[in-house]
């Protein structure tokens, strides 16, 4: 009850605000006490607008989820039966996926019953989150198997059977869920964690039929929703999920305003030419007010170190929802979902041995956004507060996915590309379009005309890495570089 009532505050606070392009315009006129028909038709156009902006920024996650699906079915990796495992790069598109572990996921098809998820013993960090992008459970290191290994059980939203004795249980929302497990590559050996990921059973209760496990390494996918998300196929999308999934109660006030745009559960979504207007310019609206969240914020609780232009990612420490004493953050969740991807409290702790943290920057030292076409040094004072490794990872800002140029190349790692970094000084990192003389493989090429923005990743931080008794650089232009070789 606690949920739903602060989402119907969410939502009538949210559609009370009048957007800029209406405040432009002549207020609104009134004769007698009655709306003139200019009134009518502006004031109409204008809510379903506010309703629609809304509407759009909530239900974000559970398009953008969509598109993880969608990517494994557009490589072949169908729902429920098959699962991809891949060692990122480049190619694969998706919010700042990474390449310091290879990922293993599969769509679960909870609509027939639950679903196992078998776990050696290993360097797991896994989750399990419903199609709105909801947490239903941690696997491995970060879960209640610890990484001794264990068997893992979710049931679906309408499960009324007996519970058997023996699994960590998760109950999810939805019916299609998303398994995303990730196996770290002890010592650097990326092949050992393939075979890990391979080592998983994923199957239906009750049957031994496991998901086939499917190489998609070297297959250019885009598990995101980019097509969608600017345009008036995001309604779409989002119509065919509302029909295909049961209703969240907790979500009911957000519901409501689906169905003031035409779109309600199990009837016919035909907008007229004014909705569909009205529609397509929400999403485009919608998604550049969510980028402004994720890369110009203005929240003071962003910042770790006054000094410094490196930001935290998520800005509720502890929670997979996004909820606060005062109430669910939304500035938060839009920040989240506009950048990255999956919930887990793991990912948003702030205490020392937790799974991994995640920093993020826009900006250079003098406070510039992050431009394609310059050239960045960045140093990493040594050692980094981390008992596993540590990574900087360069995303393509219209994509928020790595990079892409000719040296197919998005991250700096401390197990792979930086490996030869010996000592207690500092590390010094490279970004730009030329290459530096001496220093290729310790460089990220960047592409001019096109702006960036890095991670720091930290796996298994240590305290150093939250008192601020540690920070990194920012990053500072080059003004001139002796250029070399790529090879």
């Amino acid at each position: 009850m606690k949920v739903r009532l602060l989402l119907a505050t969410a939502a009538i606070g949210l559609v009370c605000v009048i957007p800029a392009s209406a405040q432009t315009q002549a207020p609104y006129a009134f004769e007698r006490g009655y709306p003139t028909a200019d009134t009518t038709r502006r004031a109409r156009d204008d809510a379903d607008f506010q309703r629609a902006i809304t509407a759009y920024r909530f239900w974000y996650p559970t398009v953008s989820v969509e598109g993880i699906f969608n990517g494994n079915r557009e490589v072949g990796i169908k729902d429920g039966e098959k699962m991809g495992i891949a060692a990122t790069g480049p190619r694969q598109v998706g919010f700042t996926l990474n390449s310091d572990t290879p990922y293993g996921s599969a769509t679960l098809d909870l609509s027939k019953g639950p679903y196992v998820i078998e776990l050696p013993p290993g360097a797991y960090i896994g989750l399990v989150n419903d199609h709105n992008q909801g947490w239903v459970q941690d696997l491995g290191l970060p879960g209640p198997d610890a990484g001794k290994g264990g068997k893992h059980l979710v049931l679906p939203p309408d499960y009324k059977g007996k519970v058997p004795e023996g699994y960590y249980v998760g109950r999810s929302k939805t019916y299609k869920n998303l398994l995303a497990v990730r196996a770290l590559p002890v010592g650097g050996d990326v092949d050992k964690a393939m075979d890990a990921l391979r080592a998983l059973k994923v199957h239906p209760l009750g049957s031994n039929a496991n998901l086939a496990i499917v190489d998609t390494s070297k297959e250019k996918l885009d598990s995101s929703s980019l097509r969608w998300e600017d345009n008036g196929q995001f309604w779409q999308v989002l119509k065919r999920i509302v029909d295909e999934e049961p209703i969240v109660p907790s979500f009911l006030p957000m519901y409501g305003l689906l169905s003031e745009l035409g779109i309600e559960k199990g009837k016919p979504f035909a907008p007229d030419a004014r909705m569909t207007d009205i529609l397509a310019r929400a999403a485009k609206a919608g998604r550049d007010q969510m980028l402004v969240s994720a890369f110009d914020s203005a929240r003071p609780d962003r910042i770790n170190w006054p000094d410094r232009k490196w930001e935290w990612v998520g800005l509720t420490p502890g929670s997979a929802q996004f909820e606060t004493p005062a109430g669910m953050d939304l500035e938060a969740r839009d920040r989240w979902f506009a950048q990255a991807i999956v919930t887990s409290p793991a990912m948003f702790r702030r205490t020392a041995g937790a799974g991994s943290l995640y920093w993020m920057s826009v900006r250079d030292n003098n406070g510039a956004f992050l431009d394609g076409g310059r050239n960045y040094t960045l140093s990493m004072p040594q050692p980094v507060p981390g008992k596993l490794f540590w990574s900087v990872t360069v995303y393509d800002t219209a994509t928020r996915s790595q990079v892409q140029t000719d040296q197919d190349r998005g991250a700096l790692r401390s197990m792979f590309e930086l490996k030869d970094i010996k000592g207690s000084a500092p590390a010094q990192l490279y970004f730009g379009p030329d290459t530096p003389a001496g220093h290729e493989a310790h460089w990220i090429k960047t592409q001019p005309g096109k702006g960036w923005f890095a991670y720091i990743r930290i796996y298994g931080p240590e305290e150093a890495a939250f008192d601020k008794s540690w920070k990194p650089g920012d990053f500072t232009e080059v003004k001139a570089v002796t250029t070399g070789s790529t090879k």
